[in-house]
This record gives structure tokens, sequence and C-alpha cells, in this order.
């Protein structure tokens, strides 16, 4: 006997779902809504005012903020120093963050970036490398990874180079934009929140991630509603999870 109709139907339009996901290299199945907690997790972004707390201790990878980047009042770029300030050893590994509002860095604070690198690692070993967040519009990546490259060039060798990215990079970029990323980042850091919360229709942006061949990781806000794919870990450049670490409430 034939399926009813609505049964068939059905049946279709799964297989045509599946179908999409497999065209990008992955099926995502998310798992139970959770409530991201940050003993959870082993790496955390630490920020500015963020008070210390036992799972730092605990940590593998801490990503801490060094300075801000970006215009001053009369449009002169220049670099605040923010968190961190004093170099100090560390016995987890450590990305240094600079929190980018514009690109357009003149030799000085190239130097500025290369000199604090210097100054971290006479004090600890820990130091992996430095992580820029900039907010990059997809429609912009080609100019920001001429940027990166510009980067890369005046770091160490054996330092590190990662960013934070926008989910909108993985859904809309083309691959030769994030293949072109990957030419000089070690790490792509995704983050899946906006504000406190995961971004709306995450689901559909993380199908996509299947397309990414540069080693990433996915942010966390703590707090946030998240529901882990649970075929993440079989995507071969996924490295795991990073929080954005939040005081808790009075």
């Amino acid at each position: 006997m034939g399926e009813k109709p609505e049964i068939l139907l059905v049946t279709i339009l799964r297989l045509v779902a599946a179908a999409s996901f497999l065209a990008v290299g992955v099926i995502w199945t998310a798992a139970a809504d959770t409530i991201v907690r940050a003993a959870d997790y082993d790496a955390y972004w630490l920020w500015a005012g963020v008070r210390a707390r036992p799972e730092l201790a605990s940590a593998k990878t801490i990503y801490l903020l060094q300075a801000e980047i970006g215009p001053d009042d009369s449009g002169e770029i220049r670099l605040k120093a923010q968190g961190a300030t004093e170099p100090g050893p560390h016995p987890q590994a450590l990305w240094l963050v600079y929190r980018v509002r514009s690109i357009n860095w003149t030799p000085a604070i190239f130097a500025a970036v290369k000199r604090r690198l210097a100054e971290w690692r006479a004090k600890s070993d820990k130091v992996i490398g430095v992580q820029i967040d900039f907010d990059a519009a997809t429609r912009g990546l080609t100019t920001y990874a001429a940027f990166l490259a510009e980067l890369r060039q005046t770091l160490p060798a054996d330092c590190a180079l990662g960013v934070s990215g926008l989910m909108d990079w993985a859904s809309q970029a083309t691959p030769e934009d994030i293949d072109r990323l990957g030419r000089s980042v070690d790490e792509v850091v995704f983050q899946t929140y906006r504000g406190r919360a995961t971004v709306d229709h995450i689901d559909d942006y993380l199908a996509r991630v299947g397309r990414v061949h540069t080693p990433f990781r996915l942010g966390l806000a703590e707090g946030a509603v998240w529901s882990p794919p649970e075929t993440l870990a079989c995507h071969p450049y996924f490295r795991g999870y990073v929080v954005f670490l939040r005081n808790p409430p009075q």
C-alpha cells in the first residue's frame, strides 16, 4: 500500500532539508536548550571590570583584553589601554585581545601591539598570540584580510593571530573570503550572541559553518540559552568554545 499524501509530503520535506545540510558538509542536530554556565567550559574572554572568580583558576585558555584601538575625538587612531594592563605570570594559555573600532592603523599602532606582546612574553611563557576583535562587515572582508596580512607580518613567527568573527561571515561570506582570512589567521572565534542573548535562528547560521576551512571556536555569552549541535565535534576544524564572562548579579 502507498503512503498517505500528507505523510509522503513530510518525508520529502525532511529529505530535502537533509540534502541542504549535506551540501555544506555537515548535518546539525541541536541538543536540548541549556543555559551557558562558565563552570562547564574551560576558555573565557576576560574583559575589563570582570571580577576574579573560581572558574578562572581552572581555565585552560583566557582571552585577555588589552586595549581599545580607534579614533579619538579628533579622529586620530589611538590605543587606549583597558583590561589587564600589567603583564604578569599566568598558568593559563593567553591570547592578548584588542577591541578594534578602526583598522586604519598607523605604524605606531602596529609597533605598540608588537611591543606589548614582547612585554607580556618577558613575564609569561603562556602567551599564545594576539586576537583582534573587530566587527568587520561581511562585504568588507577583503579589506580586513589585507589588514590582517599586514599585522601578521609585524608579529613574531611563533605568535598566533586570531580574530573574533560575526556569524554573518559563516553564512553570507563567499568561501574565497573565508579562505583569504585563513591565510593570515590561525583561529576564528565566531560570536553566537548579540548583547546577552544567542542570536535568533542560530541553527541556520551553524548549518553554514560547514564551509569554513580555518580552525574555529564558537563564542558563547554567559547566561544565554544555547542548544549545542550534537554533531559539532565532528567538524574537522572545530576547536571548542569560548565564554564571554560577566559579573554575576549581586
